[in-house]
């Protein structure tokens, strides 16, 4: 950064309203795949690159001012996942549509109280911490380079540009290729039985994550890929083996079923378990980091003597805000509440709880999925894994209550506290998934030293807008298309409702945890392993440095498709064979292996950063389509060039392509020039 980077504009009035602008569209797109496909892409990255395009058109644009469109917009990726909730009270029968204040109440009380839980995590999350925010370094190399009078001393200028341009256009191409034209495809695997157990080899070939992978290193990825094996080498095979096979399915569907169904299970229960050890390690760094962090805020933005760059909202600000947001979230349980025809010391216990609940387990799940985040990025960071695990807490204490008062025997009294049940984790998720997001924004503001406060701004702006944006998109998307088992009109075609997979699940758990049908010996094998993997790690870290375990990481690998894990796995593996490769290379040389090492870092953190943001941009654009598409009447691969009977020789394309990838990939970090 150049020395008069006080001096710049952050938050501005023209920043704010195309960050307003970009939230909106992402939303729209992330809402609509979401429900059809379960995935929502991020938005950080593609918003810091259309900023940087739309504000060049101004002298006196930034890079901390494209920094905080950025953060504004990255609120579209991440509040997005209330979706993976919020629609379950419709496919359950509870709800007619969407109620606009309460979808709206629920999304900006939960992502505003999402940023102020993390804002004291900052210091010890972002400041002290060694992970590897994928996305936030990736986020600021983009910023750095479209800003090159400002990049590093020494670095030739438009060097770090055409890093990022050649990673951006090979990973579009090839986005473009598979999604849009389907004559690639984007993962492949190899199914076979021994016996009655079925095994897969799988292999997925997203370019943009092995570009996080590369930046997550490899001891995080050597550890999801333990719990890839974890999952398909060892519980998958062991339950088709116990598990007859239905007549006429596929190895495949069949064995891809036993995992949605019971294995992911297995992988909430590990994912709890480790979140909490996690949270436990963490605690001493996390009070110092706070600490340090209450020491800054108590003087505010601003004030004398507190570095600009140190600057978090202030305590009074932070009170106030999550007083207010309280407030927000007991007029919303109560206006759930009160559609019940519940006594009113029930409804207000109910009001009550449902708070409380919302807001300690958010405050929980907020430093988890901050430390998610940063392991392997805020794309692959397991939300769902954290729904699955609030709907499990909430729904045994509302059983709880319930039973206390006589009133779970009633079929209507237990439909309602099924569905408020699932509202209640509609908040914590909005939380998590915010939390998700803020650190890793932070972590791009902290590498191109930016000002914190304007940043968590920023975000709460972003968080509003979102708000207001995914009430009406839901309506519409509901209203056009449906859901699986809830059809808004009788003439309705079945095969085009969204299928919301996420919701499904959340509404599986609920129903058999108040039915009493709900089998736990998948969750607490889950726990079981989860303390297993952590003994472990703690004997490796006594023993070695070099080979770790981190349980939380396991425990992603477990519940992550396997396609996702396998590429970031990729990824961490290029990583690693360049730092060494450098490094030999530079001894015999006899050179400064440390000079070397810095050199090649940067351009593979510049290329990776690149492949990042050249499928995101892709994958935006024909999200955008594809909505067009539907919402005319056309087909959801408006694109596609070929149909299912090129789907081998897609594979056979897919995986050259990625192969030639990585090949380039790694002779470009190795490049002197």
């Amino acid at each position: 950064m150049s020395a008069n980077a006080a001096s710049l504009r952050e938050l501005t009035l023209r920043g704010i309203i195309l960050g307003a602008v970009i939230t909106l569209v992402f939303t729209a797109s992330n809402v609509y795949l979401g429900l059809k496909v379960g995935l929502t892409f991020a938005s950080s990255i593609p918003a810091a690159v259309i900023s940087m395009t739309l504000l060049r058109a101004f002298k006196d644009s930034n890079i901390l001012e494209n920094n905080i469109v950025q953060t504004q917009a990255s609120a579209a990726g991440t509040l997005s996942a209330i979706i993976f909730v919020l629609p379950a009270l419709l496919m359950m029968g509870y709800w007619q549509g969407f109620p606009l204040l309460e979808t709206a109440m629920i999304c900006a009380c939960g992502g505003i109280l999402g940023v102020v839980f993390t804002v004291p995590l900052r210091h010890a999350l972002v400041v002290k911490s060694e992970l590897p925010y994928p996305e936030g370094v990736a986020a600021a190399e983009i910023l750095r380079a479209g800003h090159a009078d400002e990049a590093a001393p020494g670095k030739r200028k438009g060097q770090g540009l055409r890093d990022i341009l050649a990673g951006g256009a090979m990973a579009g191409a090839f986005s473009l290729l598979a999604n849009g034209f389907k004559l690639a495809a984007d993962g492949a695997g190899y199914w076979f039985s021994a016996g009655r157990a079925v095994f897969q080899l799988p292999m997925g070939f997203s370019f943009a994550l092995v570009g996080a992978g590369y930046l997550v290193g490899i001891t995080g990825g050597v550890a999801m890929l333990f719990g890839v094996f974890l999952s398909w080498g060892v519980a998958v095979p062991w339950l088709t083996a116990l598990t007859p096979m239905p007549e006429g399915a596929t190895l495949a569907g069949f064995a891809t079923g036993i995992w949605v169904s019971k294995v992911r299970l297995i992988g909430a229960g590990m994912i709890a378990v480790a979140a909490l050890w996690t949270l436990l390690t963490l605690i001493k760094p996390m009070y110092e980091g706070m600490r340090i962090s209450l020491s800054v805020l108590k003087s505010g933005p601003g004030s004398a003597g507190v570095a600009r760059t140190d600057t978090d909202l202030s305590p009074r600000t932070l009170l106030r805000t999550t007083v207010l947001m309280i407030v927000l979230l007991m007029a919303t349980f109560y206006s759930f509440v009160s559609e019940s025809d519940l006594p009113a010391s029930m409804a207000w216990t109910l009001v009550v709880a449902g708070t409380l609940l919302s807001f300690l387990l958010g405050f929980l799940v907020a430093a988890a999925c901050g430390y998610m985040a940063g392991l392997v990025g805020s794309s692959t960071s397991p939300i769902s894994g954290i729904a699955v695990i609030s709907i499990l807490a909430i729904s045994m204490i509302f059983i709880g209550i319930g039973q206390a008062q006589d009133m779970l025997d009633n079929e209507q009294h237990l439909r309602f506290f099924t569905a408020l049940a699932i509202f209640c984790a509609s908040v914590v998720v909005a939380i998590a998934a915010i939390s998700n997001d803020n650190l890793q924004d932070l972590k791009t503001g902290w590498l191109v030293h930016a000002t914190p406060w304007r940043q968590q701004a920023a975000l709460i702006i972003g968080c509003v807008v979102g708000a207001l944006a995914i009430p009406p998109v839901l309506e519409l998307l509901y209203n056009a298309y449906g859901f699986i088992g809830a059809l808004p009109r009788a003439d309705m075609d079945p095969s085009q409702a969204l299928a919301a997979p996420q919701a499904t699940l959340m509404i599986t758990i609920a129903n058999g945890l108040f039915a009493h049908t709900l089998d736990w010996s998948y969750i607490m094998i889950g726990v079981a392993g989860g303390i297993a993997v952590i003994v472990l790690d703690t004997i490796l870290a006594r023993s070695t440095r070099r080979l770790r375990l981190p349980s939380l990481a396991v425990a992603m690998g477990l519940y992550l498709p396997p396609s996702i894990v396998t590429a970031l796995f990729v990824g961490t593996l290029i990583s690693w064979f360049v730092k060494k490769r450098v490094r030999s290379s530079a001894r015999r040389a006899g050179e400064n292996p440390a000079e070397r090492l810095e050199h090649a870092e940067r351009k593979g953190t510049l290329f990776a950063s690149g492949l990042i943001v050249g499928e995101s941009l892709v994958g935006v654009a024909l999200a955008m389509i594809i909505v067009v598409s539907v919402g005319s009447g056309g087909s959801d691969a408006p694109l596609a060039l070929v149909g299912p009977e090129f789907a081998t020789a897609a594979k056979f394309i897919g995986l050259a392509a990625f192969a030639g990838m990585c090949l380039a990939f790694i002779k470009r970090a190795l490049a002197r020039g």
